[in-house]
């Protein structure tokens, strides 16, 4: 009885060392997890992305669109790489990507395009190609867990043979936990993204439960499929009642396949603690021009659309919050000094040059530079950012007064107090034609917008001018949603035309004409009315 005792003793003491030493289990993760429905960061502090796409792959030297990004209040870039379908990125050039990203302060998705369409389009490559594709840029990506996600592939099947996305998923997720990749992966669902036969939805536990680390999001494209709330918060709550973590990883507010209803993709996402990353900050074409944030890369161009996404409601101005791992865990909460008044030289028809004195900052972050407004009450346009105390600002309109005041912004995302407000006006224009007019004829309209098409501009000067600029004011509610034959931009309501690079020149009394189209809320009947022409 003794030794038998002894025996069973013993046998408990080797059962309770060996749950003491027993190794991790396989699901631990680091960096950025999952836990549940949300994304964690290593420190435990709940993440929410609220950020855009930018298409490095096509316009790698566009590195200063990093930091306009981040200037504009966004958490995270998804940015676009590719194995050889498109320009190549190897490791080298992932690397710069990774260094953009810490030295930004930016949560980076980064995903493979090759693999879009994959069973429709031609050249589309599979998810194992892809793995390949991260193997081989895998030195870029060692130890950057906290701050890197893996997008295995873009938009990986078309709309043919979709029920392969289940098991080439799982098998790619395999293989990268196989290579060694600890980072947080994401995967995009099937159908161009847009999942509308229900595939990654229906599958998404089978594919979670693949992940040896337990660490995948899941990745919603939503565009025309998605042009009702009652779909969008159909999907939605399909995930959460799973228990399942999703992010809506590309959206816009137009497309060619429909109309989707941004505004409650950005609602839901909000209320929901669900990240959004929308399509995308410049360089569309192939008649998608439309979903540019802002033209020509400029941040401080922002298209309607641009204006929307930064600055509209649930935007990411408003909404967005810094990686803790950037800012040691959010400690520096102290705002930079207000800067000096601005002071204008070199004014033109088209710009101006600002100056002011220099802002400090004691909060340990570092100052990151400086944003600049036109003020008009309290949805203030932004004119432009700048990392020193100075900036040339391009773009204004001939003969308008500008009211214009500067703050400064940490690294931490902290910002001073508005400087005071200078104020200057634009001259005239060079040209001496003297003038032009604008008229705009509403072509034809529904309850929820109209176009107008043509707006007729006059030279009604008596020598030819090289270009000419037309303002109007849209009605309260209405969004330009594309014009043509023309470059436009938006801030706040106010939409500046401008001619474009073929319809310029005009003689005395020539004419030429563009085209808008106009959002607006069902029932309301106004329309745009009046314009202000100016030539240069």
């Amino acid at each position: 009885m003794t030794k038998r005792l002894g025996l069973a003793a013993a046998a408990l003491l080797s059962l309770l060392v060996s749950m003491l030493i027993a190794p991790a289990p396989a699901h631990a993760a680091v960096g950025l997890r999952v836990s549940g429905t949300r994304i964690l960061e290593a420190n435990g502090n709940a993440f929410v992305m609220r950020g855009v796409s930018h298409a490095h792959t096509w316009y790698a030297s566009q590195t200063g669109s990093f930091s306009d990004i981040k200037g504009l209040r966004a958490n995270t870039v998804r940015v676009v790489l590719s194995g050889g379908r498109w320009p190549a990125n190897g490791a080298s050039d992932v690397a710069s990507v990774v260094s953009l990203c810490r030295q930004n302060r930016l949560i980076c998705v980064l995903e493979n395009h090759d693999t879009t369409g994959y069973g429709e389009q031609s050249g589309a490559y599979t998810l194992d190609q892809a793995v390949t594709y991260w193997s081989g840029v895998r030195s870029a990506l060692t130890g950057t867990e906290d701050f890197i996600v893996v997008n295995l592939g873009n938009e990986p099947y078309g709309n043919n043979n979709v029920a392969a996305w289940t098991s080439a998923t799982t098998s790619a997720i395999t293989r990268m936990r196989g290579l060694g990749f600890q980072h947080m992966l994401m995967v995009d669902a099937p159908n161009w993204g847009q999942d509308w036969q229900f595939t990654m939805r229906d599958n998404a536990q089978a594919v979670f439960n693949a992940d040896a680390q337990r660490n995948t999001v899941f990745s919603i494209h939503m565009y025309g499929v998605f042009d009702t709330a009652a779909e969008i918060t159909a999907y939605l709550n399909a995930f959460q009642t799973a228990g399942l973590p999703l992010v809506i990883g590309e959206f816009g507010h137009n497309h060619s396949d429909g109309n989707p209803d941004e505004d409650t993709i950005m609602s839901q996402a909000q209320s929901r603690g669900l990240g959004y990353i929308g399509w995308s900050w410049s360089g569309n074409g192939g008649g998608v021009e439309y979903l540019d944030m802002v033209t020509n890369f400029s941040a401080a161009s922002l298209t309607s659309w641009g204006q929307r996404i930064f600055n509209g409601a649930n935007g990411i101005a408003t909404t967005s919050r810094e990686a803790t791992f950037f800012s040691g865990g959010g400690t520096d909460t102290t705002n930079p000094t207000t800067p000096g008044t601005p002071s204008s030289a070199g004014v033109t028809s088209s710009g101006a040059t600002l100056t002011w004195s220099a802002s400090t900052d004691s909060g340990g972050s570092g100052l990151a530079g400086y944003e600049i407004y036109r003020e008009q009450g309290a949805t203030d346009p932004l004119l432009g950012q700048s990392a020193t105390n100075s900036i040339t600002l391009t773009g204004l309109t001939a003969s308008t007064q500008y009211q214009v005041y500067v703050r400064a912004r940490d690294g931490a995302g902290n910002r001073s107090a508005n400087s005071a407000t200078t104020t200057f006006t634009t001259t005239s224009g060079g040209g001496t034609g003297g003038g032009c007019t604008a008229a705009g004829t509403v072509q034809s309209q529904w309850s929820g917008g109209y176009v107008v098409q043509p707006v007729t501009v006059t030279n009604t000067g008596t020598s030819a001018v090289t270009g000419w600029t037309v303002t109007f004011t849209l009605p309260a509610g209405h969004t330009l949603t594309g014009s043509w034959n023309s470059a436009a931009t938006v801030s706040g309501q106010t939409v500046t035309v401008r001619n474009a690079g073929y319809n310029g020149n005009l003689g005395a009394g020539g004419s030429t004409s563009f085209g808008f189209q106009v959002a607006r809320p069902g029932g309301n009947t106004a329309t745009v009315t009046s314009y202000t022409c100016a030539t240069s």
